[in-house]
This record gives C-alpha cells, structure tokens and sequence, in this order.
C-alpha cells in the first residue's frame, strides 16, 4: 500500500511529519560515528559503474559547479566528467581529502544544522548518494539543495538497499523499497522549488564475476534515484534527458532477425550469441501446458533481452521479475518466458553449456 500518498490524498498528515518518524537506532553524535574512516564501496561494482553512467546520462553541463553532499572518498563521477569545481560536504576528514574528485572539501553535519554553508544559486548540480536514508531533517536539507543551486540546475539523489541500520531514520527502515521511491519524492514535492521528478531504477543485473556473492545467484545491488532540475531554468535552455538504464548492446534489428533465422541451426541467443540450454517442461509451469518436452531457453544472466525485462516487467507492476528467451524447436519460434529472479527454471536444465 502506498501509505505515503494515500495518507495525503485523503487529506490526513503525512506520515514523515510524525517526529519520530526520523528517529535512529543510535542517536549518538554522527561525528563520532563516522570518525571511523571506511575506505570500502557500499555498492558491488556493477552498482557503481550504474551510477556511475547515471551522473553521466544526466550533468549535461560543460564544466558543471557540483556539490557532493555527505561525500565520502568517492564521488562517482564517470570519466570525461570535468567540473570547473567540485565541493565535498561531509564529515569524516580522511575520507575527503582522498576524494580524487574533489577541489575543495567542507566538514559539517546536516543532522545538526540543515542549512548548506554556500551562497544561493551557487551550483550547477547538488548530488546526494546513498545517503538520503540517514538524514534526520529532509525536508530542510531539500530546500537548501533548491536555494545553492542555479535555476534549472540538477538535483540528483540515489539510492540502493544497503544501509547502516543503526543510522538510517526509522520512516527509511520501515519502508519497502518501492515506498522510499515515494518518500524521496515527497521530499522534492514538499519543497515546491522543483520541476516534477522522474525516477531511474536498474536491478536484476549480475553481479561482478569476481564478487563474493556472484555464486549465490543473488543479482547486483538495486540502484534507484529521483531527480529534478530547479524551477526557473532560463528561456530556451534544453530539457535535460531521461536517464535510462543500460541493458548491454542490442543487436540491430537487421542482426536479430538474421541470428533469430539461423536458431535452429546455432543453438544460440539471438540477443546475446550464448548457446541455449535445453530445458525440461514440467507439468504445469506457470499454469501453461505445452505439448513438446523440451524447450531451449538462455540461461545468461548479462543477455539484454533478461536484464531489460525487470524494467518491462516493473513497468507492468510486476516487480522483482523479468522473463528469460526461450525457443520452441517444433514450431521454431521465440516466447518469453516469466521468472521471478535469476534461480527460477535452472532446476530443470538437462544439460548444460557444453552438452
């Protein structure tokens, strides 16, 4: 249920103006909590280089003013990403002055004083990275966000499912992953300094080959975002574009149609040229019967046309599903077939890669 809006649109509070709705587990100074230096990425490496390609999808500026709040060691900036200056806020020292991206660095805590120690309309972009879950006064951090950038300049806020538990707001913890999608964006509305929001959201990728979990069949770390320019960017000025998640490249039609001829002889994906493994239909999979016994579907966890589907399907409200190519050999055609996550189906393979 979609506690947040609904509560709104029937006219009663909204539920993160309860005080404490931003309470923490630990309510210990925040400056003596991240006094410990953590040189570690709090995202696998395919999560990363998502954002990565995200801040590049979206600072369309030539040499862009950026602020990184609660900055760390590591801004994400992808490569070809010049600003004319890039400001790091945050609270651990350390971490900052190793910030290879960062011109200039300022220690303060938002949770003690919202308010950004920089003039208005100072910034061509603010960015806020899996960090939006810990702060204690949103509402007052967003509009500071509004107020030091130039008109049309870019929010950006991204987040994941990770947290430190003991710090993130309670609102945060007791959410679902799609209602933090709506509570970010509230932040935005609530200031009423914002264009309308859009949201980018990437899971169901394979994690890194040399990950620790890349055995579990557990996907990458989901990346989520809301995003908006300030109100008032000057006459004519191009929109910014839609972020859009990168599914790995896609054959051409020409090319799919050419491999999607040639299946029954390759044996192969036409979306991704790995060979299909053969597939034992059970009775009743997904309420369908067929009448073959076997079919041939692709297995690979990086083919665009499997990781595109988690986007297809959350688009139809499916969420956390995709579906995978599979080929019907006696009618010699392609269907997708559903599957709730990256194990579903592989237990009846009947041979694998090579076989």
């Amino acid at each position: 249920m979609n506690t947040h809006t609904n509560a709104c649109r029937e006219g009663q509070p909204n539920p993160f103006s309860a005080p404490e709705a931003f309470s923490r587990l630990d309510e210990t100074d925040d400056k003596v909590f991240y006094a410990t230096d953590r040189f570690v990425q709090h995202l696998d490496r395919t999560a990363l280089d998502t954002v990565e390609n995200l801040i590049g999808q979206l600072v369309v500026e030539e040499h862009p003013v950026v602020l990184d709040l609660m900055a760390g060691w590591d801004s994400h900036l992808p490569e070809g990403l010049a600003p004319a200056r890039m400001t790091g806020l945050g609270l651990n020292e350390n971490e900052l002055r190793r910030n290879p991206a960062l011109t200039e660095y300022v220690l303060h805590d938002l949770n003690a004083d919202p308010l950004l120690p920089f003039p208005d309309e100072t910034f061509d972009v603010v960015l806020n990275t899996v960090s939006v879950d810990y702060l204690v006064k949103p509402l007052e951090v967003f509009r500071e966000a509004a107020r030091v950038l130039k008109p049309g300049g870019l929010f950006l806020v991204v987040f994941s499912n990770r947290m430190f538990p003991q710090k993130a707001v309670k609102v945060w913890r007791e959410s679902g992953e799609e209602e933090r999608l709506i509570l970010v964006q509230d932040f935005f509305e609530d200031s009423g300094l914002f264009e309308p929001v859009r949201r980018f959201i990437s899971r169901g990728r394979p994690r890194p080959r040399d990950d620790k979990y890349a055995e579990s069949g557990l996907p990458s770390d989901p990346v989520y975002a809301i995003y908006a320019d300030r109100k008032g960017a000057p006459a004519g000025r191009a929109a910014r574009p839609q972020a859009r998640p990168s599914y790995g490249r896609k054959p051409s039609p020409e090319e799919l149609a050419e491999r999607q001829a040639l299946i029954k002889t390759t044996g192969q994906c036409p979306y991704c040229g790995e060979k299909l493994k053969k597939w034992k239909v059970p009775d009743n999979p997904f309420s369908q019967t067929w009448d073959n016994e076997f079919m041939l579907i692709c297995f690979n966890d990086e083919c665009p046309y499997y990781v595109r589907g988690y986007d297809v399907m959350n688009e139809k409200g499916k969420s956390g599903n995709s579906y995978r190519l599979m080929y019907i050999p006696e009618n010699d055609c392609c269907l997708p077939i559903p599957v709730p996550g990256p194990k579903a189906l592989r237990e009846s393979i009947v041979e694998d890669e090579e076989g």
